[in-house]
């Protein structure tokens, strides 16, 4: 089973490549975040292409920013909107959903920006991360939270932590926040398959930064150790960055192997499917 997460910064703008990119990678969930749009114009510019592919999704959009989206041909059931008693900018944003998925309990979520330390925003985005990490907790051992998290969990994930400081997506608080998750027994699958790896997810519009490969790991998939174990393959989707018109981040993927709690033996990717860190 493939799960991917993918910030693609607009469905509307990204739609020349989010299909190719399904068809390429064939993701059997796919969460995605800053889908920019409300639900009616999600289901009006995808439901006939996302059918014809054998998805089923939920959407939770608000219009101009946010939005967020579970793609499933794996099934999609109980699905919930928002994160129970999150706080809002002043009124609760759409910055998750959550879905059953091949008994996985699968949230898509874009965690707030978070502007500068001592903004309002950096302490909304602070009690955000509260309630995902009760929302996560609720899910226990079937737990998957993926998405763009808008911190790098530490230093060894930002090009330079020298540029970063005073700024956001770096500060203690932030990644005691994130700690709290990991506290669940949550897995960064990633790391844990790449301890060593130099591997970003966002690379800035701005001056070349993509192609001098000056960039964050900022979009993570985490998952309860269970589902953690079964890990075959997780890399970033480079390729997906590369090109006209891309979103400034790339897509984190994740192979399952089929094994299931209490029969978990040696795994090995699969051979026809990438089994590496994307590297420049």
């Amino acid at each position: 089973m493939r799960v991917a997460t993918w910030n693609v910064n607009s469905v509307r703008s990204r739609l020349p490549r989010l299909l190719p990119w399904l068809d390429e990678r064939a993701p059997d969930v796919a969460c995605l975040q800053e889908t920019k749009l409300p639900n009616e114009a999600f289901a009006a510019l995808l439901a006939e292409e996302l059918t014809a592919r054998g998805y089923r999704w939920a959407h939770h959009g608000e219009g101009r920013w946010n939005g967020v989206a579970v793609l499933s041909r794996v099934g999609l059931d109980e699905v919930v909107l928002g994160l129970p008693g999150e706080p809002g900018f002043p009124e609760p944003e759409a910055r998750a959903v959550t879905a059953t998925c091949a008994g996985l309990r699968l949230s898509s979520v874009y965690v707030p920006n978070g502007r500068t330390p001592g903004d309002p925003h950096y302490a909304y985005k602070l009690d955000w991360l509260a309630a995902l990490r009760d929302h996560a907790a609720a899910a226990g051992q079937r737990a998957v939270v993926c998405g763009d998290m808008n911190i790098a969990p530490t230093d060894a994930d930002v090009w330079d932590p020298s540029a970063f400081v005073g700024s956001t997506h770096v500060t203690p608080a932030e990644r005691a926040a994130l700690g709290e998750l990991l506290a669940l027994g949550l897995r960064d699958v990633l790391r844990d398959r790449w301890p060593g790896e130099r591997v970003f997810s966002y690379w800035d519009y701005r001056a070349g930064r993509f192609h001098q490969d000056l960039g964050m790991r900022i979009d993570l998939i985490l998952a309860a150790a269970p589902v953690a174990a079964r890990a075959a393959a997780v890399w970033v989707d480079r390729a997906a960055r590369k090109g006209s018109a891309p979103s400034d981040h790339a897509p984190v993927i994740m192979d399952l192997d089929d094994a299931r709690d209490g029969d978990i033996g040696p795994v090995v990717p699969p051979p026809s499917r990438p089994a590496r860190a994307t590297r420049r």
